[in-house]
């Protein structure tokens, strides 16, 4: 849907106005000498945070929880977002942040007012089957594009190009950090909804993992304090000897933080080891279980080291959505890396190897190729259905704007007229909400195109403005029609799309299981 779509440069305000240029974004750059690495601990936390979740069904934790949960505000949410259809499974956003507040800060160095920031993201596709899950890493130096974000005054940024990847997070230069940007960022990168957002802080991490009973690592050699910080000259106490041992609290945070003193010292020999340390805490929950003595705090720790998304702001809907993870078997979850290279001090993302793996994960194919699907609905619990009328748009520009409060209305609107041949100028979210009928607004001499556009929308209104162009201001009529639709063309036979049989063998081959050893396949240390 996403590819064959005209790029949008800037999003524009609510209003019905063609869109107007938003602010630049300030640049982000590092501080000298600032410790990286804060944000690889918060990361890992998630997992467990969803899966302690996932036995907490009883009713009696709803009311000590609740008041525990943060949710971040949906508003720097893009209204160009990929359909909820846009892949059989579900997709939820895991970012670690190294905010610097609530006590954060004694944790890992650095200012208390520094700028949120987060140097663990990935993406957790569960199939619809709900016995399958993979946890793809996107490393934080990948160059990518990052879309219009919001910043704090209201005001949005222009796209960013050839960007790093975690400074989405910092747009706007907050303590809190802006995880709705990072989200935008994903879902431009993979062409899928991100159905949930789920921020952890590393405070909340070193407290998991010590409810937990600590967590088995595996290290190729001792470990001296200027492992940890290169900035020293020698090499200081011991801090991990060689080999397996259990780890919890700062010297979890510790393990995962290392990058320059082992293996190849780079952060994709991080994050093979962070899959690593995920995969062996998850298997210490399973093989303990969890007793009501042990299942409060693990709760209560979870809960208070999460932001979410405003769709998982209760206990309820958080422990409900967590209790959908729970059957899903050790081997069955697995951890890949974004197909990658280096490009310079960056990395760049290999190509068609990660449109690949989107499409595999789209199409709810497992590692190995197997259909791990079924059939994902929308909201309303019904696929979503085709336009019924063919209509060429073929010469005609035209901008979308949502005229109801149904969220990524015009996304869906423009992903149905880019099939039918249209050229969507932009989409955005009109002035006003409570438009029940849907306008085709056209410019002097437009009026013939403009009804060729309305055809696209049965029962539309045609509305002459004073201003060039044509716009489409989406009704509630259009939302509540079966037409509303982001699958594409209304012709009868449509070119049916290959289905992918498995993720490229290059990802594929460096899978890790999480009922894995830990020593296993440590190839970066």
């Amino acid at each position: 849907m996403r590819g064959k779509q005209t790029p949008m440069t800037v999003i524009s305000s609510r209003r019905t106005e063609p869109p107007r240029h938003r602010a630049a974004p300030r640049e982000h750059r590092r501080r000298g000498g600032r410790r990286r690495g804060r944000g690889v601990r918060a990361g890992l936390a998630a997992c467990l945070a969803l899966l302690v979740l996932a036995g907490a069904g009883a009713g009696w934790l709803y009311l000590k929880l609740d008041g525990d949960i943060s949710t971040f505000d949906s508003g720097g949410l893009s209204d160009d977002r990929p359909g909820a259809g846009s892949s059989k499974g579900e997709n939820v956003l895991v970012i670690g942040s190294d905010t610097r507040t609530g006590g954060n800060e004694a944790l890992g160095g650095g200012d208390k007012d520094d700028v949120g920031r987060s140097d663990t993201a990935f993406l957790l596709h569960v199939y619809a089957d709900h016995r399958h899950a993979v946890a793809v890493s996107i490393p934080r130096d990948t160059l990518v594009t990052i879309p219009p974000c919001r910043l704090p005054d209201g005001t949005w940024t222009k796209a960013q190009p050839d960007t790093m990847f975690n400074a989405a997070y910092s747009v706007g230069q907050t303590a809190k950090g802006n995880p709705a940007c990072t989200q935008n960022t994903v879902e431009q990168l993979t062409g899928m909804r991100v159905d949930h957002t789920v921020v952890v802080d590393f405070k909340g991490f070193a407290r998991l993992t010590d409810v937990v009973g600590g967590v088995r690592v595996c290290l190729p050699q001792d470990v001296y304090e200027n492992d940890l910080d290169p900035h020293l000259t020698a090499p200081g106490k011991l801090l991990f000897h060689k080999g397996e041992q259990t780890v919890s609290g700062q010297k979890a945070l510790d393990y995962v933080r290392i990058r320059h003193g082992i293996g190849d010292g780079s952060d994709i020999g991080r994050i093979k080891r962070q899959q690593a340390f995920v995969a062996s805490l998850l298997k210490e929950v399973k093989s303990k279980g969890l007793t009501p003595t042990r299942l409060l705090p693990l709760a209560e720790a979870a809960t208070k080291s999460l932001t979410v998304d405003p769709g998982l702001g209760s206990a309820d809907k958080l422990i409900s959505f967590a209790m959908s993870l729970k059957d899903i078997d050790l081997h069955d979850t697995k951890f890949v890396t974004l197909p990658w290279r280096y490009e310079g001090s960056r990395v760049a993302i290999v190509q068609p190897d990660a449109d690949d793996l989107w499409a595999a994960l789209r199409a709810d194919r497992t590692i190995d190729g197997k259909d791990a699907g079924g059939k994902k609905t929308g909201a309303s619990g019904s696929a979503a259905p085709v336009s019924p009328t063919p209509v060429s748009g073929e010469g005609i520009d035209v901008a979308v704007y949502n005229g109801t409060s149904v969220p990524g209305l015009a996304a869906r609107a423009a992903a149905a007229l880019t099939s039918d041949g249209f050229t969507v100028t932009g989409t955005a979210t009109a002035s006003a909400q409570d438009h029940t009928t849907t306008l085709v607004e056209y410019g002097p001499g437009l009026e013939d195109r403009a009804r060729t556009v309305a055809a696209a929308f049965p029962g539309a209104e045609l509305q002459p403005v004073t201003r060039s162009g044509i716009s489409v201001v989406l009704g509630q009529s259009y939302a509540d029609t079966p037409a509303a639709s982001a699958s594409a063309s209304a012709s009868p036979t449509p070119t049916p799309t290959p289905t992918p049989t498995a993720v490229p063998s290059e990802v594929a081959d460096g899978a890790r299981s999480a009922d894995e050893n830990p020593c296993s396949d440590l190839t970066y240390g």
